[in-house]
């Protein structure tokens, strides 16, 4: 599978899109899984080992029925990704992931659902369709030339800590390794991957590794020296990336201010482009389900509060990952989405080799809402692309059906029957 996904991640996507029209006549896929969704997958338009072209053809591969693209502060990938789509005929959707301040909101001093800085949210914009992209890109071009200004903030930080022959310079280390020149973003994960590659570039992969990483304080499990030990790995910056960015970056964030947009201004972007504004919900991690995360407090304190303020702001939709979370937390999620009539969308974000496309907790039929939450939500995008005033949120579809669940059922339909 390596060969073929280096193949689909080539330096265009002209070339990307030919490979998948030559494998897509060659190879066989696996029978579709109508319980296997996943409306998260990033690509290297933001972090990833996957092209939208690769990440199309990984879905596919991995049974999912619906794949859908979303990346931090970009929506660049998301022409190729639609026609990577086209190609094997998979169902996808559209959308992207910001961080956005809450400073003007009850929680402004709160870790929300951002393990950095207080008073920042995640949040995405499901179901945008595709003749709203050069709007949206016009939105967040701004925000991503605000961030790389922090981004090289953070790289003297890091400078500071490490030798010379160690550091790193933002335009010939870090830019390379994403696709800023073609709209992509910048991210914490490209300072720290660009951080990989010096090690392993200087270094050499393996032992050598290992001592540096521990000279410089890093604790490492055995676990995380196993992995380091394993030199032939396809994707060993990686590993190494998910070390340093559990030990460095918490030592050289500078919090985001600048390249923030507002509740209101992701709200209202939303309205304007007929897509979907969610929260993103995380929870507190004690034992974390996925083993990603350490311990921490979010959002479950003043849950109940935090759903109130979602309505005042008319923020109608909430994300989550059902295998991140306990199930109480879950319980407790989709019960006050329920009584707040939320829209449930579901995705687990896919960022890293070792991750798997398929999300096993949509087996429990208890997610089922989930599936189809997914289907309505490409019925949504396909309704907004025509310009017919028919969208999960039109005032006329509303009046018509006040329910969520209701209105889930009747998109749905629109695509399956």
């Amino acid at each position: 599978m390596v060969k073929i996904l280096n193949l689909l991640n080539q330096d265009s996507a002209t070339k990307r899109l030919a490979e998948l029209d030559k494998v897509a006549k060659t190879l066989e896929f696996p029978e579709r899984d109508p319980r296997y969704i996943n409306n998260h997958i990033h690509t290297i338009y933001s972090f990833s080992p996957y092209s939208p072209t690769a990440a199309v053809y990984a879905s596919a591969k991995a049974g999912l029925c619906t794949a859908g693209i979303i990346d931090h502060d970009s929506i660049s990938g998301a022409r190729e990704f639609l026609h990577a789509a086209n190609i094997l005929d998979l169902p996808v959707t559209c959308g992207f992931e910001l961080r956005v301040s809450w400073q003007d909101s009850p929680f402004s001093d709160q870790r929300i659902n951002n393990p950095d800085q207080n008073g920042v949210a995640y949040m995405t914009m499901q179901g945008v369709a595709a003749k709203y992209f050069s709007e949206v890109e016009n939105f967040l071009i701004p925000l991503r030339e605000k961030r790389n200004q922090r981004n090289k903030e953070m790289i003297n930080a890091l400078n500071q800590r490490l030798p010379s022959e160690m550091q790193l310079d933002f335009e010939s280390d870090v830019l390379p390794l994403s696709e800023a020149h073609d709209g992509g973003s910048v991210t914490e994960r490209h300072l720290m991957y660009a951080f990989a590659k010096k090690i392993t570039e200087k270094l050499g992969k393996g032992e050598p590794t290992i001592k540096f990483l521990e000279q410089q304080g890093v604790e490492l499990s055995e676990n995380n020296k196993e992995m380091l030990l394993d030199i032939n790995y396809d994707y060993y910056e990686y590993d190494v990336l998910g070390i340093l960015k559990a030990s460095f970056v918490p030592q050289i964030y500078i919090d985001a201010t600048d390249e923030l947009c507002s509740i209101d201004q992701f709200v209202e972007l939303g309205k304007k482009i007929n897509a979907v504004a969610c929260y993103a919900y995380l929870g507190d991690v004690t034992d974390s389900v996925t083993g990603d995360k350490a311990a921490q407090a979010f959002e479950d304190s003043y849950l109940d509060e935090l759903f109130n303020f979602l309505d005042k702001k008319d923020i109608n939709a909430v994300t989550y990952m059902p295998a991140r979370n306990t199930p109480d937390q879950v319980a407790r999620l989709k019960k006050l989405c329920v009584e707040h009539n939320k829209f449930q969308i579901s995705g687990e974000d896919i960022n890293s080799p070792r991750q798997d496309f398929i999300c096993y907790a949509m087996e429990n039929p208890e997610f089922s809402n989930l599936i189809d939450s997914t289907w309505a939500l490409i019925a949504h995008e396909r309704e907004s692309q025509k310009d017919a005033d028919e969208t999960f949120f039109a005032d006329s579809i509303i009046k018509r059906f006040p329910k969520v669940e209701d209105r889930v059922a009747y998109f749905k339909s629109l695509i399956r029957d």
